[in-house]
């Protein structure tokens, strides 16, 4: 286990030494998805909690819930919560997304995020490391799934803010229209300039209708500097 800082929020991370570590495509959820005037948030596949940490810091009104189908990343995640003083504010809940309306009523919160596993089942390199696999792999809940369950959860005209694989764009579309999400925001996230794109954000409205804004692309430096084309 490491205790590694997000100086810039004032935060605290523990997480495996050689399991499921978080990597640069939460941070720059959080950046993307404004959470300022969010009283309420849930992230869904919250790993480690580190979306929540941070929104607590950009959203410092907000109340947020995280919810972990991994009982040992739950249980890391109620540790950082803790290691950071934010448990006032944060909760962590150890349930699988899919059978999250059983614990919310409908159109419970003003922002939902998610970073979702994005390999279906069967496909891609395995890791030897433990933990890896369920937080890239599709395991209980698909796409499909993530944003029919965001949907519910979400009130009207609030957000609902992923990162995901381009690969899956297209489909991502297709399980939108039909749910009636409307898409708003999306950036794809680069390397650099001469690589192709390695993730997308994404913003989709409940209730709301709204032409699609594609934004500058996003790309990550070598220096680990991350910067937005102007």
């Amino acid at each position: 286990m490491t205790i590694d800082e997000l100086r810039a929020y004032g935060l605290r991370i523990a997480q495996p030494r050689d399991g499921y570590r978080f990597s640069l495509d939460p941070l720059i959820l959080c950046d993307f998805a404004q959470a300022g005037e969010a009283e309420r948030i849930i992230d869904l596949g919250t790993g480690s909690g580190v979306i929540p940490l941070v929104l607590a810091r950009r959203a410092e009104g907000a109340h947020m819930v995280g919810v972990e189908h991994q009982e040992p990343m739950a249980e890391l995640a109620e540790r950082n919560v803790r290691l950071n003083a934010l448990a006032e504010r944060i909760s962590i809940l150890c349930e699988d997304v899919t059978l999250l309306k059983r614990r919310f009523p409908a159109s419970s919160f003003d922002l939902v995020t998610a970073n979702p596993p994005y390999r279906k089942r069967g496909t891609g390199r395995l890791s030897p490391k433990a933990g890896r696999d369920l937080a890239r792999h599709e395991s209980t809940a698909t796409l499909a799934d993530f944003l029919a369950v965001a949907k519910y959860l979400v009130k009207p005209s609030g957000s609902i803010c992923l990162v995901y694989h381009p690969s899956r764009l297209v489909e991502l579309f297709v399980e939108a229209a039909a749910l009636k999400l409307a898409p708003l925001r999306l950036r794809m996230v680069h390397g650099n300039g001469r690589a192709e794109a390695r993730m997308f954000l994404i913003e989709l409205v409940k209730g709301r209708k709204g032409e699609l804004k594609v934004l500058p692309p996003l790309f990550v430096y070598d220096d680990g500097k991350v910067r937005g084309e102007k």
